[in-house]
Order: C-alpha cells, then sequence, then structure tokens
C-alpha cells in the first residue's frame, strides 16, 4: 500500500446557489464591489489567505443538475445530453465515460472516496459512479424540506449542515488512520430555497448594518416573519445561512489541520451555479442565465504548491476538475478523449502564468431552457459571446474590462461574432448537443404524462386538508405554493407548444 502521505487528498465542498460576490472574499483583488459587505465567511477568507481565489471560475451550467453531472465526468452537460434539469435525454443513454472516484483509482487504486450531501444526478447514482462511501442519492429534499416548506430537521441542524460535515470529518478521521489518500465531496444543501439558519446567527445579522447593496434588511421581529418570506425571502436569514456554512467549513479546515494532512490535501470551494439573491451586482443575471452571474463561481482553493494569498483570471470551468485531480493524483495513462476538460495543475502552481491545455478549447455553455430565454455561449480568450436560441438575437461582451455585460461589441466586430458562433455551433452539432426544441418536447410529454394531473391531486388534496383546520398558517401556504405550481404549469404547457411551432415554421427547430 503507497502512504497517503505520497499522494494528495481532495476535499470539494460544493455548496449550492451561491453569488459570485455574496462572500466577505474580495473575487477580484483591489474591488471592493467583488465582495459582500454585510455577509461574513471568515474561513472562505482563511482559503483564500492561505492559498488562491480564482477569479473567473465556471460552473458547467446555471443550473444545478446539469452542473453536477458536469463536474462529475469531465464533460460539457451538450456532450452529456443533460442541459436541463429534465433529465429525459441522459436517461435514455448514459453517456459518461469515466468519472472523478474512478479516475483517481485509475491513477492510484488505494483512493477512497465519498459523498454527502446533495447528489441530483439522474444520470448516475453515487455507488456506480465509484463512490465508497455516500449517504445519498439525493435531491433537495434530505436538506431543507419534506413538503413545501414543512422542515424536520432539527433546530440545531438546519440544511444539515453540521451533520454533513461530522460525517465529512469522520471519514477523512477513517482514511488517515488506514494511511489511504481519499477524495471527499461535502455538497451542501444551502444555500438553496428552502433557507433556514440557526437562531442565534439570525441574531447576529440582526444587529450588524445591511452594507452597502442592500437597500432594506428586513429587520421586522422574527415572530412577524411569514413563512414564505422566512423561506425565500428575508435577507437576515440568508445572511445567516451562509455564516452557518461558512462556521461548518471552518470546522472541515480545523480538522484537516488537527489530523496533519494540510500540506498534502487540496481544500476546493465552489458552487454549482450563480445566486442572485437580491441581485448579483456587479454580475449580470443569476441563477438560470448565462450571464457572469449564472455561471461565474466564488472560488478559492489552497494546497500543495499554491501560493498563499494569490489570484488567478485565467478562464477555467468545473468540467476542468476530473483532469486537474488525475494529473494531481499522480494519473499518466490516457483518459478517454471524450473529455472536455483539462488539468489546471499549471494554473495552480503558477496563477495567470499558467496554461489549460483542453480537448475542447472554446468554453461552449449551453441551456436550451424550456421556459425562460434559452441560450448558448462561447468565451474565447477575453470575449464572450451570447444566443439567444428564440429570438436567434447575438451579444459579445469583452468580460474582462465589462464584467458587468453592459458593452454589446456585436454590431462593431461582427467578424468575431461569427467566427465565435461557427465555433459555437460546431461545438454542440459534433456532440449532438439537445436543441432547444427537443427539450420543449420531453418538457410538454411530462406535462401532459403526469406531472400536470399530479399537481392537480396534490393541490386537491392540500386544499381539502386546509379546510379540515382553516386557521393553520402552514397548510394554508403549502396550498397557496401548490396553486400557484398547478397555474404555472398550465401556463408553460400552452407557452411551450406555441415556440415548438415557431421553431418548426421557421426551420430552426432542430439546429442550435
Amino acid at each position: 500500500m503507497v502512504d497517503a502521505a505520497e499522494t494528495p487528498n481532495f476535499v470539494l465542498v460544493y455548496v449550492d446557489d451561491l453569488g459570485w460576490a455574496e462572500t466577505s472574499v474580495e473575487m477580484i483583488k483591489g474591488r471592493e464591489d467583488t465582495r459582500s459587505d454585510y455577509f461574513q465567511t471568515p474561513y472562505l477568507e482563511r482559503i483564500a489567505r492561505e492559498g488562491m481565489v480564482l477569479s473567473a471560475c465556471y460552473s458547467p451550467s446555471t443550473l444545478c443538475a446539469p452542473s453536477r453531472n458536469s463536474l462529475l465526468h469531465g464533460m460539457t452537460p451538450s456532450r452529456l445530453r443533460y442541459t436541463v434539469l429534465s433529465s429525459v435525454e441522459a436517461k435514455k443513454q448514459y453517456m459518461g465515460k469515466i468519472t472523478i472516484p474512478q479516475a483517481l483509482k485509475k491513477a492510484n487504486p488505494n483512493y477512497r472516496t465519498a459523498h454527502f450531501g446533495k447528489w441530483h444526478n439522474d444520470s448516475i447514482k453515487p455507488m456506480p459512479a465509484g463512490y465508497d462511501v455516500t449517504d445519498g442519492p439525493n435531491g433537495n429534499g434530505p436538506g431543507d424540506f419534506a413538503d413545501d416548506g414543512k422542515t424536520n430537521l432539527p433546530e440545531q441542524d438546519p440544511k444539515r449542515m453540521f451533520s454533513l460535515t461530522d460525517k465529512s470529518i469522520q471519514f477523512m478521521e477513517e482514511q488517515v488512520a488506514s494511511k489511504r489518500p481519499f477524495y471527499l465531496q461535502l455538497s451542501h444543501y444551502a444555500m438553496h430555497i428552502w433557507h433556514d439558519s440557526l437562531k442565534e446567527t439570525r441574531e447576529k445579522y440582526r444587529k450588524l448594518p445591511k452594507g452597502s447593496k442592500y437597500q432594506r434588511k428586513d429587520d421586522t421581529p422574527e415572530e412577524s416573519i411569514s413563512i414564505s418570506m422566512y423561506n425565500h425571502g428575508w435577507i437576515i436569514n440568508y445572511a445567516a445561512m451562509l455564516d452557518d456554512m461558512d462556521r461548518a467549513t471552518g470546522a472541515l479546515l480545523d480538522a484537516i489541520d488537527e489530523m496533519g494532512i494540510a500540506e498534502n490535501t487540496f481544500v476546493i470551494f465552489t458552487s454549482d451555479n450563480g445566486g442572485g439573491f437580491r441581485g448579483n451586482s456587479p454580475l449580470r443575471g443569476g441563477k438560470g442565465s448565462l450571464y457572469e452571474g449564472g455561471i461565474r463561481m466564488p472560488t478559492v482553493v489552497r494546497g500543495p504548491g499554491i501560493s498563499p494569498g494569490s489570484y488567478c483570471d485565467v478562464p477555467i470551468v468545473q468540467w476542468d476538475f476530473l483532469q486537474t485531480f488525475y494529473d494531481l493524483a499522480g494519473g499518466t495513462e490516457p483518459l478517454p478523449p471524450e473529455l472536455d476538460g483539462g488539468s489546471l495543475r499549471d494554473v495552480f502552481v503558477r496563477g495567470n502564468a499558467g496554461k489549460v491545455l483542453r480537448n475542447t478549447k472554446p468554453l461552449v455553455f449551453h441551456f436550451p431552457w424550456h421556459t425562460g430565454d434559452p441560450e448558448s455561449v462561447v468565451r474565447m480568450g477575453d470575449y464572450k459571446l451570447r444566443k439567444n436560441l428564440d429570438t436567434l438575437k447575438v451579444e459579445l461582451y469583452d468580460v474582462v474590462n465589462d464584467i458587468r455585460e453592459r458593452n454589446d461589441l456585436s454590431a462593431s466586430m461582427p467578424e468575431l461574432v461569427e467566427k465565435m458562433d461557427n465555433q459555437r455551433s460546431q461545438y454542440l452539432g459534433s456532440v449532438n448537443a439537445e436543441t432547444v426544441t427537443l427539450i420543449r418536447r420531453n418538457y410538454v410529454g411530462l406535462l401532459e404524462g403526469g406531472w400536470i394531473a399530479n399537481g392537480r391531486k396534490r393541490f386537491e388534496k392540500l386544499t381539502a386538508d386546509l379546510q379540515g383546520d382553516p386557521t393553520n398558517k402552514q397548510k394554508a401556504f403549502r396550498v397557496d405554493v401548490s396553486r400557484n405550481h398547478v397555474e404555472f404549469q398550465d401556463r408553460q404547457l400552452a407557452r411551450s407548444r406555441s415556440l415548438i411551432q415557431m421553431h418548426e415554421q421557421r426551420g430552426t427547430a432542430d439546429r442550435n
């Protein structure tokens, strides 16, 4: 057996729906507007101080499930045919070639691997993916709600932040005791709705100034906060949840130090897609959008060879992580050629002087969403092209000098627009990426195949339950949520049919 000290460990803390500038870490050195002056994340500041801020780290998608599947496999959501939440195509045929746990065991069979928390990936389950230890597969529910806002979690373990951390520490301790290298992915349910936090942490934020980014702090007495506001819109609760998650991350760092493995352990903190709680300034857009706010992630890393207090703005994507871990673990045999990513070893060591050699050079993000704006994006160098797949409108931004994406350069740089759009469409065609019409046809099939009928049955059941207890605020809230959901699905069925017809009449139904 190879001693664990000879091979690095990897800890990936993967949070949900966290905005790029929502932590107290400056994401661009010297730019105060790239950090929060209300939310406090001292342990993320610690990782940044002891390691590197990756200022231009992108998630594979602007939604969670496609990002998680892409990260796991080192391939784009387009190649995996899993670009939206409804995984109809991914269920038809598993497109993965190798996973992070499988790659690490290929590099060194002594690796032990664990995944705790939110899985939310219909393409494959944790054990077939190569994880030795897991508490999943889990979706959103186990971490925050059981039934539309009905929380069954212990009061001292909101979003399971602390119990997931305890499981993670126990796993690491077991591997250190057995002298095995390990990979641990802790996938927090925070910061996803429904929001929850420790009461004492909420009291801390009630007393703090609101900061410059927020017009109001909602310092209404807690007993007067509605269930809906508490779950979705109360900034004090959101700030406290982020603080609690940061403190759980601190416990993880302290445990690594106490076990004496810090010098041989890479710790990466990042998010699965953009946030947008009360906006995402200075970035444009948020979750559900391929503007920077939806896919640029708050990311920090520390580990062997990484210079303390360093910054790097080389564009990287989470589908680079598989090749990175394999390389750092000593893997030398070729990986499947279908992988899109490349190793970040040179970037970790040399920062902005480092290079990433990928199998797929352009960074193509494809989001043929069925209920909002379907879009595709390609980034090459300093420039980013975005195409609306319904209107076919194209935008071009210099996202190095115009991080807010306010100055559309498409009219003044038509040759670059044509070049980048060709790169985008050629890549999507080469991997047989899902078209927006295919996604909408699948969505209509799901709605007509049971989603709408089941939603109406649920609404009728909840309504009958409320009639037997008409003053119960929790039950009334669940009825309102269910009613809104049924009405939303009815509207989207009609809209999707109309848009499918538009693309068919225009002759763009099967094109990206």
